[in-house]
Order: structure tokens, then C-alpha cells, then sequence
């Protein structure tokens, strides 16, 4: 036996104030236990198991902390994915947000340059939106899906070549990196 097991069992308090300075207790044993198995092992067989045993104890203890701090990061992670995931969006979204906010403080009286303005504002928007993977459900000339259109109105008399088919786009669509995030509502042929 080592001088610090026989420190250990001559003073119970010390053991208590050690104990509570460790953070683990369980790894502290688990090493006590194995060096004593170690020293057992070569005297019989039995002890031979029982070092094996608390060498494998061990080896769950750490394996468990460090799963535990495996599940904690993650978590801290996620929350603050879920707090700033906005970020890179609202980022992207804020030069439209000024070039609103010049042509509104414009002081012209001017019509045209009014519209031209603001077509280019729209076209920025739409650009900077499908940067961010937002596009636009295309609904000209095509067959009604389920999966991209929600038909709001049947119009009938169109033929059989136009059955089934969009005939009128009422709110433009839209997919997020291929998942629809607004179905287009359309007028289908009946």
C-alpha cells in the first residue's frame, strides 16, 4: 500500500476536504481501484478480473463525462444557431433596406424616375433573395401541382388543351433551397 492510502485511512477529515476539492470522485476511485487490482493481479487470478474490472469502469466514467459535455456543447450551439440564424439574411437584406429609405427621402416630383427607382429596388431584392436560395415558383403555361400551387379558383369553358393546367397566377410562390415556403396561388383550367 502506497503512503497516500495509508494519509487516506489514518485521517477520515482529510479524505473529506480532498474529496471535496476534486471535481470527479468517481474518475479518483476508479484509479484508486485499479491500482490496487494491479498490485492484487499478481498474487491471483480473481484480482487480475477486478483490475480489469475497474480499468473498464474508468474507461465508462470518462466515456460518460465526456459524452455529457458532448450534449452540452451541442446544445449551447443550437441555441445560439436559433438566436442569430437570422443574421446572414437580415445581412443581405439591409442594402435593399437603404437604397427604400434614399428613394423615399427623394424629394423629386418626377413620376417616371420614381418607378424606374423603384423597379431597380425590386430588381436588387429579387437578386439578393435568390442569393440566399429564395426563388420563385414558375407557374406560366404549366400543369397544376399539388406540391407548388394552391388553386384558388376552377375557370371553366377553357378547353380541353388548357384542363388542368394554370391559366392565372394570383400570388407569386416561393422555395427556400427547394422547399416550398409559400405555394402560388393560381387559377386552374377546368
Amino acid at each position: 500500500m502506497s503512503k497516500e492510502k495509508e494519509i487516506e485511512i489514518a485521517d477520515p477529515e482529510s479524505e473529506q476536504t480532498a474529496n471535496e476539492e476534486q471535481p470527479q470522485p468517481e474518475v479518483q476511485e476508479a484509479e484508486e481501484d485499479i491500482e490496487m487490482a494491479e498490485e492484487a493481479a499478481e498474487a491471483d487470478p480473481v484480482a487480475k478480473l477486478e483490475a480489469e474490472n475497474a480499468e473498464l469502469k474508468d474507461q465508462l466514467l470518462r466515456k460518460i463525462a465526456e459524452f455529457d459535455n458532448y450534449r452540452k456543447r451541442t446544445l449551447k450551439e443550437k441555441t445560439e444557431l436559433i438566436l442569430n440564424g437570422g443574421e446572414k439574411t437580415i445581412t443581405a437584406i439591409l442594402p435593399v433596406l437603404d437604397d427604400m429609405e434614399r428613394a423615399v427621402a427623394d424629394t423629386t416630383d418626377d413620376p417616371q424616375a420614381i418607378k424606374e427607382g423603384m423597379e431597380l429596388i425590386l430588381k436588387k431584392f429579387v437578386k439578393t433573395l435568390e442569393s440566399i436560395g429564395v426563388k420563385k415558383i414558375d407557374t406560366e403555361d404549366k400543369d397544376f401541382d399539388v406540391d407548388f400551387h394552391e388553386a384558388i379558383a376552377m375557370v371553366p369553358g377553357m378547353g380541353d388543351e388548357k384542363k388542368g393546367k394554370v391559366i392565372d397566377c394570383v400570388q407569386t410562390g416561393y422555395t427556400l433551397n427547394d422547399k416550398v415556403i409559400r405555394h402560388a396561388k393560381v387559377a386552374v383550367g377546368q
